[in-house]
């Protein structure tokens, strides 16, 4: 190789002169090198293999530090990103075990709600037995005839039943889907937390994976472009809110499906208490308003023998009266006969003499007997006419009472024998 330093004239030079070719090397370098540039060279060439050597080997030591420290620091990097995965697995592990806990608490929860409706549901079948008890009741009154058909205690209290039957069957209709919106919303909140909790199983195996990586897996590959953030992705406290506002969601689920419960088993036990205090109500004026008919029936059938008596007494004082205005004929004959035979005395002998008086004074006093005896005649046939009248009476009212009696001793009563238990309106099947 050509040096391309530039070297100054030395006119001590002793080299070969002259050229061969005849042209003046003046100004020119020859082509040979002298001693001194053969040892500079060679001193050159060893100071730049000693410089590379030791450059190298500084080098070396360099890469052999950064590969002692990169490989520190990979297995440190490597052990705090292992230690993360590791919490992190704690963590997904804890919310999993917090949101199951949750899940099962609103799984038994909605269990007993659903026992619950079911206990509405039988409630409100159990309610048309005595509904139509009560509608039967006033459909059989309403045969009473005549006087009979009266608004008694009876008819208020039945319509009373009727009203109070009608509000608990709204009131557990209301319930019941009351408590139909509150099992909807408890197995919303269900399905969000095992949405979540499934999520969270995932998690926690791609997790449990990772953290068993180690450098000696075999399934172990590049995956270029795995190392960046996503825009989708949630943050820690974002994830951890997630999973509290489904938990907090399933408590609120939860205490509002408790208290629906707790307000169940009052409404049951308070319908339940209402009608039966209702039916309580209306037996108790049944039994009031068949006494007092039955006492009023009793009654009249005294009064009707009674009657009948007296019928028969004035019937045989008519057949007396009759017999002694018959018995005043033979009489009144008599003087009247005495009399007639009187009137054929002749002239004076047609005396006016008391024999005459006491005769006509008898006719008349015969007469004033048979005028009184007609009139007792015709006021003890009055009399009759009116008892016959009044046993007539009688006779249609006791009919009408015997009726009534029917009606309420005979065909409600028994009806209302079938009235269901406290037990089935509490909603249980027994």
């Amino acid at each position: 190789m050509m040096s391309t330093e530039n070297y100054e004239f030395d006119p001590s030079y002793r080299g070969q002169t002259g050229s061969s070719i005849g042209v003046s090397t003046v100004g020119f370098r020859s082509n040979k090198y002298n001693p001194n540039e053969w040892h500079e060279n060679n001193y050159a060439k060893y100071y730049q293999t000693f410089q590379d050597r030791d450059e190298s080997e500084k080098q070396r030591w360099q890469a052999t530090r950064t590969e002692n420290e990169t490989l520190a620091l990979s297995h440190q990097t490597q052990a705090l990103s292992t230690k993360k995965l590791q919490q992190r697995l704690h963590d997904v592990n804890f919310w999993k075990f917090e949101l199951n806990r949750m899940i099962e608490d609103v799984r038994n929860e909605t269990d007993l709600l659903v026992a619950q409706k079911k206990r509405l549901t039988n409630a409100l079948d159990a309610t048309e037995a005595p509904l139509h008890i009560a509608t039967e009741s006033l459909a059989n009154r309403d045969r009473r005839y005549g006087e009979d058909r009266v608004y008694d205690g009876v008819e208020v209290a039945l319509m009373k039943e009727v009203e109070i039957i009608n509000n608990v069957q709204n009131l557990l209709r209301q319930t019941i889907m009351t408590a139909e919106q509150q099992i909807r919303a408890n197995r919303n909140a269900k399905q969000n937390l095992e949405m979540d909790w499934s999520n969270k199983y995932e998690a926690s195996i791609a997790d449990a994976k990772a953290t068993n990586r180690r450098n000696e897996d075999v399934d172990i590959m590049f995956y270029p472009g795995v190392a960046r953030h996503y825009d989708n992705q949630s943050t820690p406290e974002s994830w951890a809110q997630n999973s509290h506002d489904n938990i907090v969601n399933g408590q609120n689920q939860l205490m509002a499906s408790i208290q629906l419960r707790s307000l169940i088993d009052s409404i049951l036990v308070d319908t339940a208490r209402d009608m039966r205090e209702q039916a309580d109500v209306v037996e108790t004026e049944f039994g009031k308003r068949i006494a007092e008919v039955s006492d009023a029936m009793q009654k009249m059938t005294y009064n009707m023998r009674e009657t009948l008596k007296a019928i028969a007494d004035n019937e045989k004082k008519i057949d007396m009266l009759r017999a002694s205005i018959r018995a005043k004929e033979a009489p009144m004959k008599v003087a009247q006969t005495r009399l007639n035979d009187r009137r054929a005395r002749p002239g004076i002998e047609s005396c006016h003499d008391p024999a005459q008086d006491h005769l006509i004074g008898e006719v008349y006093q015969i007469s004033q007997s048979i005028d009184s005896l007609t009139g007792e005649l015709r006021e003890t046939e009055s009399n009759l006419k009116k008892l016959r009248d009044d046993h007539q009476v009688l006779v249609k009212e006791i009919e009408m009472k015997k009726n009534t009696l029917y009606i309420d001793q005979q065909k409600t009563m028994p009806i209302r024998m079938r009235y269901p238990t406290v037990q089935r309106f509490l909603g249980y099947n027994s």
